[in-house]
This record gives structure tokens, sequence and C-alpha cells, in this order.
């Protein structure tokens, strides 16, 4: 059976643009990847030390554009992959394969397109429920995945008896 797919991107904010640092995906076995994200020189304000993130932890520690771009095509080409609706995913998207000349190789879809019966605000209230329930860091974009997977298992679009990869 395949499980809907789901992503989530942290991102640091510049004050005139944002920039993603960190992003969850999961895959249609329901398995999730998890990335730091190495930021494009492009992305970074003049000032650096105006960033509310560890810049060298994103440079060192960080996964290169490029081989991001390939991961995500290998998992989730010509795929519809769902987001909270809360955060810029999709403009977080479009930079990041910008940054390397690309077109993004999948549709992005807010949640209450596949949980057609809850409100965006119902969708946000479980969200945080279960993010609260179940101790999880709302700043950890594998949080986000999580709770977009168990939201799809309750509401019967994937098994009862699946359970996400432990945070």
């Amino acid at each position: 059976m395949r499980i809907p797919q789901f992503i989530d991107i942290e991102f640091a904010d510049t004050g005139e643009m944002c920039f993603p640092t960190a992003m969850a995906w999961s895959l249609e076995d329901g398995s999730m990847k998890t990335v730091v994200i190495a930021p494009d020189d492009n992305w970074l304000p003049d000032d650096p030390e105006s960033l509310d993130v560890d810049l060298r932890y994103l440079e060192e520690q960080g996964v290169p554009l490029i081989e991001l771009v390939r991961d995500l095509n290998e998992d989730l080409s010509d795929k519809t992959v769902f987001v909270d609706g809360i955060d810029p995913d999709e403009g977080l998207v479009d930079l990041i394969f910008d940054a390397l000349a690309m077109p993004v190789p999948f549709e992005l879809a807010t949640i209450d397109n596949l949980v057609k019966r809850l409100t965006a605000a119902e969708i946000e209230d479980w969200r945080r429920e279960v993010l609260f329930t179940h101790g999880l860091d709302p700043q950890l974009p594998e949080s986000g995945v999580y709770a977009l997977l168990m939201l799809a298992r309750d509401e019967g679009i994937i098994p009862e008896d699946y359970q996400p990869d432990d945070l």
C-alpha cells in the first residue's frame, strides 16, 4: 500500500527573505528522511551575524544542495507531497531548486487537500496536540512530518497499525 508523502521545512528568516535550514520528508513506506541544509551563498544576508541560526553548523553539517536535490528527485519525483500549509514551504522548495536552476519534480499540496473533513484550523489544533502529546519539538521538521503521518493514520488514510519511525 502506498502511504501519502509529507514534507516539512524549517527555515531562517533574514528579514528580507527566508531560506531553508532543515527538511524532513516521508517515503511511500512511511519511513522518513531528515537533513540539515547547507545554505547557498546567495541566500545569506550581508550581515550573517544577524541570523538567528548557527551558520557555521549549517555549513559544516549541512547537506550540499546538489545532494539534497538528488535525494528529493529520487524519493518524490512525479508525486504530490503534502505540507501543513503553515510555513512558506512552496517558496522554500522553489528556492532550493532555483539555486541549481532545476525544475521542482513534484507537486506540493496542503494537507487539507488530503484530509477534507477538517478545516485548516482543526488540522492545526490537531497537529499541535500530537506534538504536545508526544513531546515533540515543533521546530524540528521530522516532528512536523510525524504529526502529518499520524493525522493521516487517524483519518483512515493509512492503516491503523501504521507506526511512523520513532523520533
